[in-house]
């Protein structure tokens, strides 16, 4: 379950997996009709991967427009969905990266800045044990990172 803008219930059918290159897409690009399209697409894997995404893809569009109350609503049920995906599964890579995109471009208003260098050591650290096609993400993402210099190309 995930809440919409007016904190209603939305329940997210089940699937297997993932697009990743089109989730991470979505990510890294400021085109609003990608993320709603995500958000609409996401329903892979267990709960707390679906929160993960879900809630990272939610906070992304927190920034992408839209009245200071909507972006922070957006941004707080986003956040509170990506956190509690963490701590389930406090050693997923794949989360921490999230959290480190959202982390890296939000308002330092916001406070939401403290995991930046660890979550980014930790990346580094797992980043071989990661799928190709999320290894890929963090590869083009660390291009432009202040954070994440991963020393591949």
């Amino acid at each position: 379950m995930a809440s919409n803008h007016n904190g209603s219930k939305i329940y997210i059918k089940p699937t297997s997996t993932v697009n990743r290159p089109a989730y991470y897409k979505a990510m890294q690009g400021d085109n609003k009709e990608l993320v709603n399209a995500q958000l609409s697409e996401l329903n892979g894997g267990s709960e707390t991967v679906r929160d993960a995404f879900i809630g990272a893809m939610t906070m992304k569009k927190a920034g992408l427009g839209g009245s200071p109350i909507t972006k922070l609503h957006l941004f707080k049920v986003g956040h509170k969905m990506l956190e509690a995906a963490i701590i389930k599964d406090p050693n997923n890579a794949e989360f921490r990266f999230l959290r480190l995109m959202i982390q890296e471009h939000a308002p330092g208003i916001l406070g939401y800045k403290n995991e930046i260098n660890t979550d980014s050591e930790y990346i580094k650290k797992m980043y071989k044990t990661l799928p190709d096609d999320v290894q890929h993400a963090i590869t083009d993402y660390s291009k432009k990172s202040k954070y994440l210099k991963l020393g591949v190309s």
